[in-house]
Parts: structure tokens; C-alpha cells; sequence
């Protein structure tokens, strides 16, 4: 997961940065440096990963169109 499908993911689960801060156990202040651009270690990353992948969020790696984010089916 990059910065980019974390916040396409967010905006797709409609969660601001304090509930996934909640869901993961991730400071709200890495998030959003995460989500910026800045780098961030592997427990991290895969902590925001894996709250968003429990609601329901697919993330799809480079396919040659760039990676992306997807809602499983209901």
C-alpha cells in the first residue's frame, strides 16, 4: 500500500484520519504524515493496511495503469 491508496481507501471506507487512527492503533500524526508522502516503517504501513482490509477495502497492486483501492462486494 502507498500513500495514495491509503487515502483513496479512507475516502472509499468514509473514515476520517481519527477513526482510522482508532481501527489500527496508529497515531493520527504518522497517518497523515504517511499519507503525505512521508516514509514510514513496515508495521505501520501494514497496520493501516489490515484495519482497512477487515472493512471491506481491496487494494490492487500496479497493473500497468497504477495501483488502486476497491470495495469488496457486500
Amino acid at each position: 500500500m502507498n500513500s495514495a491508496q491509503c487515502r483513496m481507501a479512507r475516502a472509499a471506507l468514509n473514515w476520517n484520519l481519527e477513526k482510522l487512527a482508532f481501527e489500527s492503533g496508529v497515531s493520527r500524526n504518522t497517518i497523515s504524515r504517511f499519507e503525505s508522502g512521508l516514509p514510514s516503517n513496515r508495521p505501520t504501513v501494514s497496520a493501516l493496511q489490515t484495519a482497512m482490509e477487515n472493512a471491506g477495502v481491496i487494494f490492487i497492486a500496479e497493473n500497468g495503469e497504477g495501483p488502486g483501492v476497491r470495495l469488496k462486494k457486500q
